[in-house]
């Protein structure tokens, strides 16, 4: 069975670099050599920022697809209708096993992503910069980022910068879970269907987008939209950066033009010639088969024309030698256990449709690929957030995409291949396993103060315990930097005023260069 991907596979790119510039020379580029790589990024005015948005038709990386020009102009209209400032949030949290391109650029371009939200930013008047994230390589080197340019946290400064920490899960990478995450609380949807450009991070219009999505955003804003535009399929210009794992003898992260042939990305990365299936778009994605692979090209339009999707940039083939029904039910019990547990379509529903395709696979005949197809149908827009809709097409096209292997199973009993597990999935316990980077600050409560209210154990229960006697108990233990946000929470839930965070290491270092100045212009009007 393959091994879950690295957190910064191997990276290629087809035709001249863009986002991946540079990765020939450094494994990462610091602030230094980022601007000699990529230049100075000119001033810019908000409304220039939109249009050029609109001119290089740049849509979300991270799935949806949605245009970030009309995402831009809803959260500006909305801040000046209300009178606040927004706020901006750069989604970097890759929670999909088979997904790593934004941890890449995460890792290895980190400025260039903070080049365009801090261009949105700017064009805004926004005041604060929140970038989430899911792994430890990706959060280092992000808080590297800001320090080499001098940006945190601490009051006083224009512009307010901080790191937020998701677990590694699928449903926490949602725009709402991401939100929700900030503002304190966990980093699963609310629930409720809101608009982040109305009420976002803390409660103020909030623009959040996908960290390729800003990077993508930087790289327009230096070379314009004309020459941007001279790179791929018109209608979809410039690059796009894919995931490609499965069955392949080099899983990689590749940059690719739009309208190159997937066949030939998928050879680039060693995949069969002739692959029984093509999963396009990671696990809420679709299968095509090899025809469809010949007949596509690199572009949201022409893998919706056969069936598939772009999605969140994850190509995933299997060989001939494996069974693709039970491929697809490993995957099928991970979406399962990824639920927020939050409504009956997640919660009930997709372990029910994950039982009913073990059902079919273990001779259930006619009567279980029914129950399968009437649980997955009742899935469908029933759910608290895009999980389930995200899960039930995954398991739609399993069904349509694989009709000889699932008459063999329905009518035979089986189709006498076994599963190899060439679809990456994470290790058991990898959650428990995952390592802690500590903010170098302890948790301290003033025993004169404290009525043992109990509040904070609730808030942290991993640092904080409550004892016996009813009153907490405290870790002797640095607080790591995703819990960082719940213990200021805790502190500032505190009926006694009793508790508080202090510093027990060196902060990180100063930064050792600095951006030229940005432009100051709002969107939509001459002030912040």
């Amino acid at each position: 069975m393959n091994a879950p991907l690295p957190d910064v596979p191997e990276v290629r790119v087809v035709g001249l670099p863009q986002l991946t510039q540079g990765f020939d020379l450094v494994e990462r580029l610091d602030l230094q050599m980022h601007l000699k790589v990529h230049g100075p990024l000119e001033p810019m005015t908000g409304e220039r920022l939109a249009q050029l948005a609109e001119e290089i038709t740049l849509r979300g990386r991270g799935g949806a697809g949605f245009p970030f020009g009309q995402k831009l102009r809803a959260v500006a209209k909305s801040a000046i209708r209300r009178g606040v400032r927004p706020v901006v949030v750069v989604n970097g949290s890759e929670g999909e096993p088979a997904c790593r391109k934004d941890t890449v650029l995460l890792n290895r371009a980190p400025h260039l992503i903070l080049d365009g939200a801090l261009l949105a930013a700017e064009a805004l008047g926004a005041r604060t910069l929140v970038v989430a994230v899911t792994r430890n390589s990706t959060e280092m080197s992000m808080r590297a980022a800001l320090a080499e340019r001098g940006l945190s946290d601490r009051r006083g400064q224009q512009l307010r910068a901080r790191i937020v920490r998701t677990p590694e899960r699928m449903v926490s990478g949602e725009a709402s879970s991401v939100i929700r995450a900030v503002n304190g609380g966990p980093a699963l949807p609310p629930g409720r269907r809101e608009r982040a450009s109305d009420t976002g991070v803390g409660g103020a219009p909030t623009l959040l987008s996908n960290a390729e999505t800003f990077a993508q955003l930087a790289i327009g804003a230096r070379i314009g939209s004309r020459r941007y535009s001279n790179t791929g399929v018109g209608s979809e210009p410039g690059t796009v950066m894919l995931t490609i794992s499965g069955a392949v003898a080099r899983p990689m992260v590749v940059e690719v033009p739009t309208g190159v042939p997937l066949r030939y990305v998928l050879q680039l990365a060693g995949a069969p010639p002739l692959p029984q299936g093509v999963l396009t778009g990671g696990y809420h994605g679709n299968w095509i088969d090899s025809v469809a692979v010949h007949e596509s090209v690199v572009s949201r339009e022409s893998l919706a024309a056969v069936g598939g999707s772009l999605g969140a940039g994850a190509i995933l083939p299997i060989g001939p030698e494996t069974c693709p029904l039970g491929e697809a039910l490993r995957v099928a019990n991970w979406l399962a256990a990824e639920t927020a547990g939050q409504c009956g379509p997640c919660k009930l529903g997709l372990p029910a449709a994950a039982g009913g395709l073990a059902d079919v696979m273990n001779g259930g005949g006619p009567a279980a690929l029914e129950a399968l197809r009437e649980v997955t149908q009742a899935v469908k827009g029933r759910g608290a957030c895009k999980h389930p809709d995200g899960s039930a097409r995954f398991f739609a096209s399993t069904l349509s995409a694989f009709t000889d292997d699932l008459a063999a199973h329905v009518l035979h009993g089986g189709c006498g291949r076994e599963t190899t597990g060439v679809l990456p999935l994470p290790l058991p316990g990898y959650e428990e396993a995952e390592e802690s980077i500590p903010s170098g600050e302890k948790v301290f409560i003033d025993w004169t103060l404290c009525q043992g209210h109990g509040l904070c154990a609730d808030i942290i229960p991993e640092l904080i315990r409550l004892n016996p006697d009813g009153y907490p108990s405290v870790a002797d233990a640095v607080v790591p930097m995703h819990m960082r946000g719940r213990a200021e929470r805790a502190v500032r839930r505190c009926p006694a005023l009793a508790m508080r965070i202090e510093q027990t290491a060196a902060p990180a270092p100063k930064a050792r260069a600095e951006l030229p100045a940005p432009n100051r212009k709002a969107l939509g009007s001459g002030r912040g």
